[in-house]
């Protein structure tokens, strides 16, 4: 049986570990290298970094921070922000990424998803969805939430993965960082959508919340805050979904 991934994300500003609620109220939690190293060594079975305010900037990754956290874990990284064409993608897994996240870029120029799978294959390859409901659609948006587009997570969900993608990262901007749980209806929406692995991010406040992450078939599970602050750790969180008859690696 496929074992979940349980994933803390190191969203980066200024070279900063940063979290904030619905993409506002940013608060400063910490430095990337030293909670990646923590992260590592406490079991989790993935990292992902974040420099979520690349693309509204315009500007690219902080590669020095990439090849710093790359030195000190053992476990796959993924890293977004600030791609904006296949040279960025090259430089960043030779920076030491293992995946690489592209969001706004996709969208703007979806043929990006093709050329890099090609390229590189396309388990480095994830799409990030950020979704956000407007009436009754779930909408994508880009450049960190600040943009909405027409296009509704199924259907770009069904249309990255036949460009090439290996992986999508889906997170919902009505749920991130209040801590009430992950969007179950965007998620399994998605991933009865598509065959290709989810990750669930945006919401996770309480154990709970990881199971039910599961239930949605999501193959990875994101959190941030919870982790961060030291309300939960990794093994803590493992444990509870071992106890609860969710496969995980201890």
């Amino acid at each position: 049986m496929l074992k979940v991934r349980i994933i803390p994300c190191l969203d980066i500003i200024k070279n900063k570990v940063v979290k904030g609620v619905n993409f506002k109220n940013i608060k400063v939690l910490g430095d990337p290298v030293h909670l990646a190293r923590k992260y590592s060594d406490n079991g989790a079975d993935e990292l992902c970094m974040l420099d979520i305010k690349a693309s509204h900037e315009k500007r690219k990754t902080f590669l020095k921070t990439v090849e710093a956290i790359a030195k000190v874990i053992d476990i796959p990284l993924t890293v977004g922000g600030g791609v904006s064409d296949i040279k960025d993608i090259t430089t960043l897994l030779n920076a030491g990424a293992d995946k690489v996240s592209i969001n706004t870029t996709a969208v703007l120029n979806p043929n990006l998803i093709k050329i890099s799978s090609l390229k590189h294959g396309s388990q480095c390859i994830v799409v990030a969805i950020d979704g956000k409901r407007y009436g009754k659609k779930m909408l994508v948006t880009i450049k960190g939430g600040r943009e909405r587009t027409n296009k509704t997570v199924v259907s770009w969900a069904k249309n990255v993965q036949n460009l090439g993608a290996g992986e999508l990262l889906v997170t919902s901007m009505d749920t991130d960082g209040i801590q009430t749980g992950f969007d179950k209806e965007m998620l399994i929406a998605i991933n009865k959508a598509v065959n290709i692995p989810v990750i669930a991010s945006g919401g996770v406040g309480e154990l709970k919340h990881f199971k039910e992450g599961y239930k949605t078939r999501s193959t990875g599970l994101l959190a941030a805050s919870v982790f961060h602050t030291s309300k939960f750790s990794i093994q803590q969180v493992k444990k509870f979904l071992k106890e609860e008859g969710v496969p995980v690696r201890i």
